[in-house]
């Protein structure tokens, strides 16, 4: 049997070398520091570097288990991912089909004013949620005192937190999630729907029988890749809006904060890269599985 030969086109080349400064970036950035990862079995000192370190094994990972702080923050981490990618992935389906039952002229503004908050930082939304939240002079308590109201300790007060972090990643995240499910809804065969809208088909039925089920493949690639990350928390939503307040942490910590923390305040360098490489090894863990559910399921919906 003859073996197949690969040949790069011209066509191929010019596009490997419009990859080439990302592919590099992967490799630098990604893949020579894996080098590090050995830092989470030793006891690091800096007069004795990563290889002359003391080797300790599973003791920094010991460590982190055996803390209340362990399954805080890994439930945290979970239980967040997951709501926020259902919430989002609903909401922003139910606006995709919106924006495309309304003139192209007005659905590109639409477009517009909702992806312009992906582009602000989380430390501009801090500054916004203080606007909103402060004890003082934040407008909801002024408000509230308005009305008649007892003003609120909303950093003090982690009951609110769940549904402030959910409202201020939907308002940053819905935009860019969107436009990548009104851009699947575009390319979908206007024909389905003027064969449905013959047959007396309302806008609904149309939703429901032809525009879910034809985004079903981008939404499984994106709900896998979200599995993915499901151990990778937004580190400047959990720490910026919520001001870092300490009496929050039951509640708004995870495991990219508590990582920050245990840099910044402890300086235990050995536990942090511990806990990265947990996060980074069981993220793995489930972007494989799901994966493997998926082609189980549907071979041509996974991602390999």
């Amino acid at each position: 049997m003859k073996k197949r030969q690969f040949r790069f086109s011209k066509g191929d080349r010019e596009l490997t070398l419009l990859a080439l400064p990302s592919i590099l970036y992967i490799f630098v950035f990604s893949y020579l520091t894996m080098f590090g990862v050995i830092i989470a079995f030793k006891n690091y000192r800096y007069d004795k570097g990563m290889l002359g370190s003391e080797w300790v094994g599973l003791s920094n990972f010991k460590f982190f288990f055996i803390s209340d702080k362990a399954f805080i923050v890994t439930r945290n981490t979970i239980m967040y991912s997951l709501w926020f990618w259902i919430i989002t992935t609903l909401s922003a389906l139910l606006v995709a089909i919106l924006l495309n039952e309304i003139s192209r002229k007005w659905s590109k503004y639409y477009q517009t004013i909702m992806f312009l908050p992906t582009f602000v930082s989380w430390v501009v939304v801090m500054f916004l949620a203080q606007m909103f939240l402060n004890h003082n002079y934040g407008f909801l308590n002024r408000f509230f005192e308005a009305i008649g109201m007892e003003r609120i300790l909303w950093y003090l007060e982690p009951t609110y937190w769940p549904l402030i972090l959910t409202f201020a990643h939907l308002w940053k995240a819905i935009g860019f999630s969107a436009l990548v499910y009104y851009a699947g809804i575009v390319a979908i065969d206007p024909s389905y729907y003027e064969a449905a809208r013959m047959d007396g088909a309302t806008r609904f039925q149309m939703a429901r029988k032809i525009t879910i089920p034809m985004l079903s493949p981008l939404i499984i690639i994106l709900m896998i890749m979200a599995i993915g990350n499901m151990f990778r928390g937004d580190f400047g939503l959990h720490f910026f809006v919520s001001n870092n307040a300490p009496l929050l942490y039951n509640t708004t910590d995870i495991i990219d904060t508590f990582v920050y923390r245990a840099l910044s305040v402890s300086g235990d360098i050995s536990m942090a890269t511990a806990v990265g490489f947990y996060q980074s090894f069981v993220g793995l863990l489930l972007v494989v599985g799901a994966n493997y559910t998926v082609r189980k399921i549907s071979e041509e919906n996974s991602l390999w």
